[in-house]
């Protein structure tokens, strides 16, 4: 039975470009042989999002046998012109994805707004639509699409197939979500078995570094946020959410 804060959808494309950031130093992007836990929730919150709540990667299911081309691309540099960088994509990418939402505790002020079965709905809506925003296979010329779907439902090419994929980038912590003033780099030991990748939870990652300083940023009613009783007197939340597409 399908819970009210969980969704499951397939994603697809034409390419996908989930990049290891390892190779980005010299101006080269290779792509991971699977998504990161980063890029499906950023496909989640394109589908649909509000800093009430916070996206959770469950798992994913492998479709389409893993096959990757590379790409002679000209880049801009910084110093000015350009310059010949071989980029390597996944071809025509294929998932099934299960999520769910919770709530961020790090916004004491969008408690009012911690109603389940209306951001199940909304979310679901969006889901049918092909999301709020677009969707994209870790990088912004690779297109995705979703659709609805049923996790586990037909057949797919490493259904009896299990693997590792050794150490890899699991996602991001950002203060506004874990309280701090750290930006940091969560990384983990990914595994498939048939077919399925069982994401851990962020807080499980055992291997996290600091990147950088990072504040989140204050909401001060009256100066950078209206304040609730604005909302709640001119209807704002419920109008936004049940904006049709």
């Amino acid at each position: 039975m399908e819970k009210k804060n969980s969704i499951s959808f397939r994603l697809y494309g034409r390419t996908a470009l989930f990049s290891d950031p390892i190779t980005r130093a010299g101006g080269e992007k290779f792509t991971y042989m699977i998504p990161t836990y980063q890029a499906l929730k950023g496909v989640c919150e394109s589908i649909y999002w509000k800093p009430t709540i916070i996206w959770v990667v469950d798992r994913v299911r492998i479709m389409n046998p893993i096959r990757t081309e590379s790409k002679g691309m000209r880049v801009s540099k910084m110093s000015g012109g350009n310059d010949l960088s071989i980029y390597m994509y996944l071809i025509n990418p294929e998932y099934q994805v299960e999520a769910h939402f919770e709530w961020n505790e790090q916004r004491e002020d969008l408690a009012h707004d911690r109603v389940e079965n209306k951001h199940y709905f909304i979310s679901k809506r969006m889901l049918e639509r092909g999301g709020r925003r677009d969707i994209f296979l870790g990088a912004r010329e690779c297109q995705g699409y979703v659709e609805p779907c049923k996790f586990g439902e037909c057949k797919g090419y490493y259904d009896d197939e299990s693997m590792s994929f050794g150490v890899m980038v699991h996602g991001i912590n950002y203060p506004d979500e874990i309280g701090g003033e750290k930006l940091q780099t969560r990384l983990w030991n990914a595994q498939m078995k048939n077919g399925i990748i069982d994401f851990i939870r962020p807080e499980e990652c055992t291997m996290v570094t600091d990147t950088v300083d990072y504040k989140t940023k204050e909401f001060v009613p009256g100066k950078n946020f209206s304040g609730l009783e604005e909302f709640e007197r001119e209807g704002w939340f419920d109008a936004m959410d049940d904006a049709a597409l």
